[in-house]
């Protein structure tokens, strides 16, 4: 009976580099920048991984980009195994090739991690053409008229562009050969190689082209980021992860001659009972702002029975909250809090707690509203017993909702 052989195919996604001609970035190297609201490296993984036509994804990353990988590529992040590269481009596809070798699958696609446009019809072109004696190259005919420069920068000659050929990736080969080829460039010093087919035709392995992608472009400049954001952005359906969070407190009066709101002392005939201050719009605050994250409450960061709380400013909580969510790469888009009490008057301090707010959390005025109102003199807020608050919080953060 003839048994049937199901090749298995891999990926290597090499994204180890710095990016320094697409400038410097507070979202670091230019693989991590967001493009239709999520790392250029997590549009290139979700392609392979989500395929259907690749068994295992090795990606290759800088040994100092763990913690921002696993921050942006958190939903893939079972899907594929990560390694640390090297100094080269090179150098860095030989350990990925290497972090396959005990699986030895039969072919292996290697690919630009800055080349995020890479889709489905391709990749399944370039399963189509694997054989065991060749590579895969996808490249588009070279249609500019090309030219060789003097050193001063004078035209030498035209270069003919009949059989020309712009190379992309992924690059397509049998594992064991193209493998052997690096380790061999390797052992011999070679660093020189622009891409792996050229290892491959080095060493004598045939590469054969097939038609690229015009949209597989490949991200190198500041301007390439900002254009592919905005195709994305413009082309396909874009779920931005805004979330919000609610909060509620209450807190009873005792004896004592004034309150705290909003971080705002105001004089009244009694104060709130509360292991700390007892502000009980900031405590509803806290919430609100925890709860964008899933991150618990108040209670879970300040436990009550601490007594290292014990009197504290309640600003300490709410700013612990706001650094939280900025670490996150949140953006805090409003908040809204609603004190209720039939006394004090909240209207003639509401500025004062509004500039108070701002300063805790780093955001503008017009993203504060603070309002009061009475329970109509019903229930405990009714009998003056004590004051209540609702706090809602509304925090954009990077990436979009999964499906």
């Amino acid at each position: 009976m003839e048994v049937t052989v199901i090749s298995t195919v891999a990926a290597v996604i090499v994204a180890a580099g710095r990016g320094e001609r697409a400038g410097q970035s507070a979202e670091g190297p230019k693989q991590y920048r967001r493009i239709g609201g999520k790392a250029v490296l997590a549009h290139t993984i979700e392609a392979f991984a989500q395929s259907g036509l690749i068994d295992d994804v090795v990606v290759v990353i800088h040994k100092d980009d763990y913690d921002i990988f696993d921050h942006h590529i958190k939903e893939l992040r079972q899907k594929v195994k990560v390694i640390s590269g090297g100094p080269t481009r090179q150098e860095s596809t030989r350990l990925g090739l290497l972090a396959l070798k005990d699986k030895a699958p039969h072919y292996v696609m290697i690919h630009d991690g800055v080349r995020p446009f890479i889709n489905r019809d391709l990749l399944a072109r370039i399963v189509a053409r694997l054989a065991p004696d060749a590579g895969v190259l996808p490249a588009l005919a070279v249609s500019d008229t090309l030219k060789q420069a003097n050193a001063d920068g004078t035209v030498k000659m035209t270069i003919p562009r009949a059989g020309l050929y712009a190379a992309q990736t992924p690059q397509a080969f049998p594992f064991l050969p193209i493998l052997s080829a690096h380790e061999a460039a390797f052992a011999i010093g070679r660093t020189d190689f622009t891409d792996d087919a050229a290892i491959a035709e080095w060493r004598g392995l045939a590469v054969r082209i097939i038609e690229g992608s015009a949209d597989n472009t490949k991200l190198t400049w500041a301007k390439d980021i900002e254009m592919a954001d905005q195709r994305l952005r413009q082309n396909g359906l874009f779920f931005p992860d805004i979330r919000t969070g609610n909060g509620y407190d209450v807190h009873s009066f005792e004896p004592g001659d004034h309150v705290t709101l909003c971080g705002v002392k105001i004089p009244h005939e009694a104060r709130l009972n509360g292991h700390s201050d007892a502000d009980v719009a900031l405590h509803a605050l806290t919430d609100a702002l925890l709860a964008t994250q899933g991150a618990g409450d108040i209670g879970t960061h300040f436990p009550p029975s601490d007594p290292q709380w014990k009197g504290a400013a309640s600003r300490i909580f709410v700013e612990h909250a706001a650094k939280l969510v900025r670490a996150a790469g949140g953006r805090i888009a409003n908040v809204d809090v609603t004190i209720i009490s039939e006394a004090p008057k909240i209207g003639p301090h509401r500025a004062a707690m509004t500039e108070a707010l701002c300063d805790m959390l780093g955001i503008a005025a017009d993203r504060v509203s603070i309002k009061a109102t009475t329970n109509e003199k019903l229930g405990f807020v009714g009998r003056r017993e004590g004051i209540a608050a609702i706090a809602t919080a509304t925090v954009i953060y990077p990436g979009e909702v999964p499906e």
